[in-house]
């Protein structure tokens, strides 16, 4: 069983280097941190999984050599691994599965950003502010580095201290939404590797069949009422609810996009390629929240009517 520790911190380890050291490439590094961590846990057990979690964290920190809000976001990433497998044994639902683990994530989160401030003596908006602007310097540089147009990163660093106010505001809405990805991307990998592995792996049914409640889209709407009202408090609590909200539906777009492809018989080739299309265009992306949105209305895979409802 130590071999396996050994293998599941070094490969969670190689993600994590990976991710802090090759900003581009290390990005999709980061987005699979947990999974090593949920597939050992449910191969080794609570105590050998919290291990390869626990040790991961401690090499982390003696990478870096401190503690910052970067190795707070890293460590909440195995965290997040860790119950997604407790959620796979416990044999939990999907959307149980992901709420739990995105609950455990951001309470935990908010916590220790709270207890960083306090220890820092700063106001939490100053250390948040702080963390958005030395992330905002860091994009500049590797802009530099990739080769854009001096007038380009000129233009944006004209706009940075707006960018930086509206990223601030809307920050706990792109936290819940970044968590909520990462964990629902991580429990369907994990799903095919633990059943490639011959380990226990989760029955969700038919996912291209998922459907969020139908209250959402309500919710949905409040929020956007929200946006128009002259009320600034009103405003930041919409568009960070609206932000949570578009990733439940691109879920479900997903799962509509997912549903015609096995109806309509697309080669697997074919799929990853469109899968791949919608990951890197924001506009495929919005279309497929709308698909998700307005399935409602216009129940585009006719579930009822198949299910003899």
């Amino acid at each position: 069983m130590s071999k396996e520790i050994v293998s599941g911190v070094a490969i969670t380890g190689l993600l994590f280097a990976a991710s802090f050291f090759m900003p581009v490439f290390g990005f999709f590094c980061a987005l699979f941190i947990p999974l090593p961590v949920l597939y050992y846990r449910i191969k080794l057990g609570r105590q050998a999984g919290s291990m390869v979690a626990v040790m991961t964290a401690v090499i982390m920190v003696a990478i870096v050599g401190r503690l910052s809000m970067d190795i707070l976001a890293f460590t909440e990433l195995l965290l997040l691994g860790f119950v997604l497998g407790e959620s796979v044994i416990r044999r939990y639902g999907v959307e149980r599965s992901i709420l739990s683990a995105c609950g455990a994530v951001v309470v935990s989160a908010a916590a220790v950003v709270v207890l960083y401030s306090g220890s820092a003596g700063a106001p939490l908006s100053e250390v948040v502010s702080e963390y958005v602007a030395r992330n905002l310097e860091l994009t500049m540089r590797m802009y530099e580095n990739m080769g854009v147009s001096q007038e380009a990163i000129q233009q944006l660093s004209r706009s940075l201290e707006q960018i930086q106010y509206m990223l601030v505001r809307i920050l706990p809405g792109l936290v819940v939404m970044s968590v909520l990805f990462v964990a629902w991307l991580n429990l369907l990998m994990g799903r095919s590797l633990l059943a490639a592995r011959g380990l226990p792996a989760p029955s969700y049914g038919p996912l291209n069949q998922w459907q969020s409640p139908e209250s959402l889209v309500w919710l949905a709407i409040g929020c956007g009422v929200a946006l128009l009202l002259p009320f600034r408090l009103l405003k930041m609590i919409g568009i960070n609810a609206l932000l949570v909200l578009m990733t439940v539906y691109f879920f479900q777009g997903i799962a509509i996009v997912s549903y015609f492809f096995e109806k309509k018989a697309f080669p697997r080739i074919l799929r990853l390629i469109l899968y791949t299309l919608i990951a890197v265009q924001q506009v495929l992306a919005i279309a497929v929240i709308g698909l998700g949105f307005f399935d409602m209305w216009l129940n585009f895979r006719k579930l009822n009517k198949e299910n003899g409802e």
